[in-house]
């Protein structure tokens, strides 16, 4: 019954427009800073917390450390051991999402205004007296051993972790945040309370909530759940010296098709020229049909069921990537139509008729994100990390709307460098020989 009542209450959280969001600063007793959106008419709250760092910080012999700590939080704490934990949880109707990606970790949090002292209080246990018995751990390692070992079967997988591996070098970036067999064996319960211990300070922290509560109610919280961490944590790794060269990188792998990763080097998020190069990747490859790429590659010439790119501007490094599948006899040719296609924009620009179909896509998608507290509270600290303003969500539409036919043509020619672009084959592709 509460279970059902707690999916009501999400069921029931309308979108709200951006521009409808208003968002309040604050700033703790104890000095932790957080936004704020009241939302009073459904007693449910979101807050969403977030430490800089991540999975980056793990140690070369320590890799999948983050990850398995962030995974086994939830395992037992305090008094409680994963079972006890498991069932007071579900008892507050709360729900407790523990995250690591390579720039961040995450928890996510759902709960009952009635039930929200008692969540906090739950919580609390997760992030300062995590248990880490040796069952939980082992049961939670044998889950990443599990995806691990899919991965490493997985030609998708395959084909990421040999461009990021070219992309990255030595940078943590470079190898998996899961960790290796080998890594993730090895991990002590010591390695997990030190990997919580580097990334889980207050020097790092995001905080956002959204829902039921007020300025006041919210500082009060904040102090008491997240007050006694650590003040600092681990130094922060290096930038990421970007090692892509143009090539073809082909690995064997038995199968009637290929999958193919690609890219070069990106853009950084705060560079002037982002939004221009938002737009153009909408233009070339980004969601829908209309892209040019799934235009050239897909409909003209049935070469994959799907093709799409990504701007991944990430914390220490900045990519341009894509990917698609194709049949081993076509592979070849969708590789070369791509390059021709990165090539004649880099030259050309784009028509006008394409620049407006991107920006209408993006600025009509927009809205359609903020569609219940959590996708709320998570868009707010993502923005507090990328140091963007609280006036952001009302500005963000004309950003794209403001880029011109003029802005697209330059950037392009600045970023689009075709004969960098790395492919990554895996499979075994006809008439495709490799290249540095």
């Amino acid at each position: 019954m509460i279970r059902l009542l707690a999916a009501t209450f999400v069921a029931l959280l309308a979108a709200l427009p951006a521009s409808a969001v208003e968002i309040k600063e604050l700033t703790s007793p104890g000095g932790i800073k957080a936004w704020l959106v009241e939302e009073h008419s459904i007693p449910f709250t979101a807050l969403e917390i977030r430490f800089r760092g991540g999975s980056s910080l793990d140690l070369p012999e320590k890799r999948g450390a983050t990850l398995l700590m962030m995974a086994t939080l939830e395992e037992g704490a305090g008094d409680l051991d994963s079972q006890g934990f498991a069932e007071a949880r579900e008892a507050l109707a709360a729900g407790f999402e523990f995250d690591a990606n390579d720039d961040s970790v995450s928890v996510s949090v759902r709960m009952l205004s009635e039930n929200r002292d008692a969540a906090v209080s739950l919580l609390k246990t997760a992030l300062t007296a995590p248990r880490f018995d040796q069952d939980a751990v082992d049961r939670v390692r044998a889950q990443v051993a599990s995806i691990i070992q899919s991965e490493e079967k997985d030609p998708s997988a395959i084909a990421w972790r040999e461009f990021d591996r070219q992309a990255f070098g030595t940078h943590p970036y470079a190898s998996s945040r899961n960790g290796t067999l080998k890594s993730v064996a090895a991990l002590t319960r010591d390695d997990l309370l030190a990997a919580k211990a580097n990334v889980m300070a207050r020097d790092r922290l995001y905080v956002s909530a959204v829902g039921d509560i007020t300025e006041a109610e919210l500082g009060v919280l904040l102090d008491d759940l997240l007050g006694d961490l650590p003040e600092t944590g681990a130094p922060m790794p290096p930038k990421a010296e970007l090692g892509l060269t143009g090539g073809v990188t082909v690995i064997d792998f038995a199968s009637p098709q290929s999958v193919v990763a690609f890219g070069h080097e990106g853009i950084e998020r705060h560079d002037p020229d982002f939004f221009a190069a938002y737009v153009l990747n909408q233009v070339i490859g980004g969601h829908g049909f209309g892209a040019r790429l799934m235009e050239e590659v897909r409909e003209k010439r049935g070469l994959t069921y799907g093709i799409s790119t990504d701007l991944v501007p990430m914390d220490l490094a900045w990519t341009w990537k894509g990917g698609f599948a194709s049949a081993n006899e076509k592979v070849a040719e969708a590789i070369g139509v791509v390059r021709d296609e990165w090539a004649q924009i880099a030259a050309e620009g784009v028509s006008d008729e394409e620049l407006e179909a991107a920006k209408t896509y993006l600025t009509g998608a927009y809205p359609l994100r903020f569609d219940g507290n959590g996708r709320i509270a998570g868009i707010l600290v993502g923005m507090q990390m990328e140091d963007l303003p609280t006036t952001y969500l009302r500005d963000r539409n004309s950003y794209v709307e403001a880029v011109t036919s003029d802005d697209v043509k330059r950037v392009a020619k600045r970023l689009m460098k075709p004969d960098a672009l790395r492919f990554v084959v895996v499979g075994q592709p006809v008439g495709l020989e490799p290249s540095n």
